[in-house]
């Protein structure tokens, strides 16, 4: 914790500035200062963010400005928000820390690799917020943090207070605004702190390509043995985080990373795993991280243990816990590997159709990256069964500021330079979907996970799709050869058919508004209607 540091030329005239404070520091003054703050029998802090507790993609804004207004893929992800409801929303957060005597700052970094490296500062009110943004920014040592100088970006965080919904461009009392030009973010309304490191990832979409550089929404790993990286792309709730944390593996990072010349890095100094139904026995790593230091949100504790019930989804299904990432014994510091071997796309297919583990060819690749499909239930009441298909482009629709093509570009040239496999996993549902179906065990895609990491799946004999066209392994270690076929787990075949084909055509339908600037040959990788 530094004293006499001001935050006077961002406006912010509170007495005491708090600049990156200790964990200890930040869990006393949660405990004492924010409701809801308690701390875990495993020593993890507890913060609850209100009434939010997921992201607001839909109150998300980015400002129309001339430097980058040709580059922004404007549109439902896009929306644009001029410059002077802007700075009437930048005035309204100032103003509004400004009613507090003391405020937090956190310098940090985005980006492992000193080249690309994006120096970010958070202001913010509460503890939970800057402890959050502690744990998620790659944290400076005295040295670097003395000679840090002016940020490459800065996040103002006001999320207590809500957005004034009467401003034009403004829906409601939620707003997460970005300013490319003032390379300032401005949130207001929402205490969710996955709106900060989603910002900074957003951030680093924009810049990323113009350097030709890929930015992705994927963990990453590398073998022990022979160095070789995998990275594996996927949307909220697949399994990047816990197929990454590997025990035979090195940890590179769980959710955000860059695909340069050289190589890959990890944006993030933390990760932010999802703790519904955590468990020691299926994921240990992530079990023992949530440790003094970590945060962990909007979770269930019995009041006297302080053991955390991670089974109990009172408050949301989307509780989480955010650590560092030399927490997992496995993590690689620094966070930088070579080019990758493989390149996985992990879906949760509640429809209980794709295959556990496909095979791609480049085309094909392109094809359901630009789509990036997992599906989701309908809804937990009685007799509701049927699933709903999520398509969000490049598995990461959110947070991409250029349209999906600019990154599927880079990825196809990243793949045939350097000769990656790409594999589709399904982590979804076997035997039937969703409702009759049950969801694929941890067990069972680790261990196709571990044939693709250790070569032999790429050797094993395979089948084509009739439908979707990709290569299917008849045989894996560690898998039933019947697991592997979705067509032979359903009792009802028939009804498989009938379901494979409304997926099928789900996928066509969606990949309509891309199919302009595809490439015929890519088009031509989608299923086989």
């Amino acid at each position: 914790m530094e004293a006499g540091f001001d935050l006077k030329h961002h406006g912010i005239t509170a007495a005491k500035v708090i600049r990156n404070a200790s964990p200890p520091v930040l869990y006393e003054l949660g405990l004492r200062n924010e409701r809801g703050t308690a701390i875990t029998s495993t020593g993890a802090l507890v913060a609850m963010s209100g009434e939010k507790t997921g992201r607001s993609p839909q109150d998300k804004r980015i400002i129309d400005e001339p430097g980058s207004r040709n580059d922004v893929w404007w549109g439902p992800v896009n929306i644009k928000l001029d410059p002077e409801t802007f700075d009437g929303k930048r005035q309204r957060a100032i103003d509004y820390l400004n009613t507090y005597e003391q405020v937090y700052c956190v310098d940090g970094y985005a980006g492992w690799d000193p080249r690309y490296q994006l120096k970010v500062r958070i202001i913010c009110a509460r503890a939970y917020h800057a402890l959050f943004m502690h744990n998620m920014l790659i944290r400076p040592t005295p040295e670097q943090l003395a000679d840090f100088g002016e940020p490459d970006f800065v996040i103002i965080n006001a999320g207590q207070f809500p957005a004034n919904r009467h401003l034009k461009g403004i829906s409601s009392g939620t707003s997460v605004a970005l300013n490319f030009a003032e390379k300032e973010a401005v949130i207001l309304g929402t205490e969710y702190a996955g709106e900060m490191k989603k910002g900074v990832f957003t951030v680093m979409n924009y810049l990323m390509p113009k350097r030709d550089v890929l930015s992705m929404h994927c963990s990453a790993t590398e073998s022990k043995e022979d160095g070789s990286t995998s990275i594996l792309f996927g949307l909220s709730g697949t399994g990047k985080t816990t197929l990454s944390a590997d025990p035979k593996r090195w940890l590179l990072g769980d959710d955000e990373h860059c695909w340069t010349a050289d190589g890959v890095f990890n944006i993030e100094g933390g990760c932010y795993a999802k703790a519904i139904d955590l468990s020691a026995e299926a994921e240990p790593d992530i079990f023992q991280a949530l440790r003094f230091g970590a945060v962990l949100e909007n979770v269930i504790y019995d009041p006297e243990t302080r053991v955390v019930d991670y089974h109990d989804t009172t408050i949301t299904k989307n509780t989480r816990g955010s650590y560092p990432i030399e927490y997992i014994e496995n993590a690689k510091i620094p966070c930088v590997g070579g080019h990758p071997t493989n390149v996985i796309f992990l879906t949760a297919d509640a429809f209980g159709v794709l295959p556990p583990v496909s095979k791609l060819d480049p085309n094909q690749a392109m094809y359901h990256f630009i789509n990036g499909y997992t599906a989701k239930v309908a809804g937990t009441e009685v007799g509701v069964v049927d699933p709903e298909a999520t398509f969000s482009a490049c598995f990461g629709g959110p947070f991409l500021v250029w349209h999906p093509m600019k990154y599927a570009e880079l990825l196809a040239a990243r793949l045939k330079q350097h000769g990656a496999q790409t594999w589709l996993v399904n982590t979804g549902w076997t035997g039937g979907p969703f409702g009759v179906g049950k969801r694929m065990k941890l067990g069972l895609t680790r261990a196709m996970v571990d044939a693709i990491h250790d070569g032999s799946l790429a050797k094993a004999k395979t089948r084509v799709d009739p439908l979707f066209g990709f290569e299917v392994p008849t045989t894996c270690p560690g898998v039933p050869d019947e697991v592997l076929d979705p067509r032979r787990t359903w009792k009802d075949q028939e009804a498989y058919d009938a379901m494979a084909l409304k997926l099928a055509r789900l996928f066509q339908a969606n990949f309509m508004k891309y199919q302009d600037q595809a490439a015929p040959e890519v088009v031509a990788g989608g299923p086989r209607l």
